[in-house]
């Protein structure tokens, strides 16, 4: 395979940028360009030099990595430089004009994937890794990136595998078994795998709020303390607090992050009858952000029902403690001019979140992954019925089931998904 070439560090001024190269003639480029070159390279070994730019010349390190055991599976050099953003080009010029081949954003990844170095979910985990924006999120992408999805997933399809090989035999050679094959066996065997793929697509409730964050609604009549709340939940002064009703016209947003979890807060306009132009326009937007919420906080003084419509898990919040004291009971408690009771509140938005136990093993975080698992899904409720019937349309839709677990892994990912995946990674990895 041709060689490419990339620079693996970020853009900018630094101490050390990096320079990858792998292919096949990986090392006969950095022989080039880099001095003094040993008569025999030793892999894994760095090794300190002149290394050749086009123009200039720099001192620093090469390794080489041999095929297979590299990141790429191919044989790959690392030519280690000074930071400067004209240095890392220069040398990376220098490689084109020896023979690599400037590399396509992921690809050094996707040829990972493709020489069977990592699976397809953990190329994904390790994109999340990347771009993750809480600790949840990196938790998520390392244990994906550790092959954890794709270990469920291959025992599960291992199974199917078995019982797909019991009914094929059935079906390619009837004369040589002794008897019918045994289609409620099947049957239950069958429901055994399809509890255990139910029981991984839950995990998809807490992986996505890791993956998007949790959109938290701040919602409540006029004056209610709704833009008082999301300053104390942030820590900081981002909504514009008065005592005017209708202060607040569109909705406002901020970001904490609770237990490694990002929460996404809208404080929306305060909801009231009678309203006119911009504040009318203000309700209706609330109401959309309420009913769309994960999390819905009702922030009131006492006395106002709950919205009748609102998204996710509601939370009641009585605010103004340090004013008056709740009549009835409350979630929370708190004010929000003093700082009362706003801990307290934190930790009911971990709770609702799913809590910190889930939350610290959620690793489903990826929608293609969910999806793929609901085809499996049905697949597998249909082979459960058809179990009744007739051996042929059972193998039919095993086989169904077992292809779409392999898009998670990448053994049956069209090219088409495989190419997107691997679009989302910078140049150089």
């Amino acid at each position: 395979m041709e060689c490419i070439s990339a620079i693996a560090t970020a853009n900018g001024t630094g101490g050390v940028a990096i320079i990858r190269i792998s292919g096949e003639k990986a090392l006969d480029i950095a022989g080039a360009m880099f001095s003094p070159m040993p008569k025999e390279v030793e892999p894994n070994r760095m090794y300190a030099g002149h290394i050749s730019g086009d123009g200039f010349a720099d001192y620093g390190f090469m390794v080489f990595f041999a095929a297979p055991r590299s990141f790429t599976g191919e044989n790959t050099v690392e030519i280690h430089c000074h930071g400067g953003v004209h240095i890392a080009r220069g040398i990376l010029k220098k490689t084109i004009l020896l023979g690599a081949r400037p590399a396509e954003r992921g690809e050094f990844t996707r040829r990972a994937f493709l020489n069977g170095k990592l699976s397809l979910a953990s190329a994904e985990g390790m994109a999340d890794m990347i771009n993750a924006e809480s600790s949840a999120l990196l938790r998520a992408g390392s244990m994906l990136y550790s092959e954890r999805l794709t270990r469920e997933v291959g025992e599960i399809q291992n199974k199917l595998k078995y019982i797909l090989a019991s009914v094929d035999a059935e079906i390619d050679y009837p004369e040589e078994d002794e008897g019918d094959i045994d289609l409620q066996k099947i049957q239950r065997e069958l429901r055994e795998v399809l509890k255990s793929v139910n029981a991984l697509s839950k995990g998809y409730s807490c992986g996505k709020m890791i993956k998007n964050g949790v959109t938290v609604a701040i919602c409540g009549k006029p004056n209610a303390g709704k833009s008082s709340l999301l300053n104390a939940l942030l820590g900081y002064d981002r909504a514009i607090v008065s005592p005017e009703a209708g202060t607040t016209r569109d909705v406002l947003e901020g970001a904490i992050e609770l237990n490694g979890v990002k929460f996404n807060l809208i404080d929306t306009a305060g909801i009231r009858a009678g309203a006119t132009g911009a504040e009318s326009e203000g309700i209706a937007r609330a109401r959309a952000a309420v009913r769309s919420a994960d999390v819905t906080l009702f922030v009131t003084e006492g006395g106002e029902e709950p919205p009748k419509e609102y998204g996710g898990k509601l939370i009641t919040v009585f605010n103004k403690c340090d004013i008056s004291a709740p009549e009835r009971g409350y979630d929370a408690v708190i004010s929000a001019l003093t700082g009362e009771g706003i801990e307290e509140l934190k930790r009911l938005l971990v709770e609702a979140a799913g809590g910190e136990q889930a939350l610290d093993k959620a690793y489903l975080v990826e929608e293609r992954h969910y999806l793929a698992l609901m085809r499996a899904q049905g697949a597998l409720s249909d082979a459960c019925a058809t179990a009744q019937k007739t051996a042929d349309l059972l193998a039919v839709d095993i086989k169904e089931a077992w292809d779409a677990l392999g898009e998670i892994t990448g053994e049956t990912a069209s090219e088409e998904v495989i190419a997107e995946i691997f679009s989302k990674f910078c140049v150089g990895k």
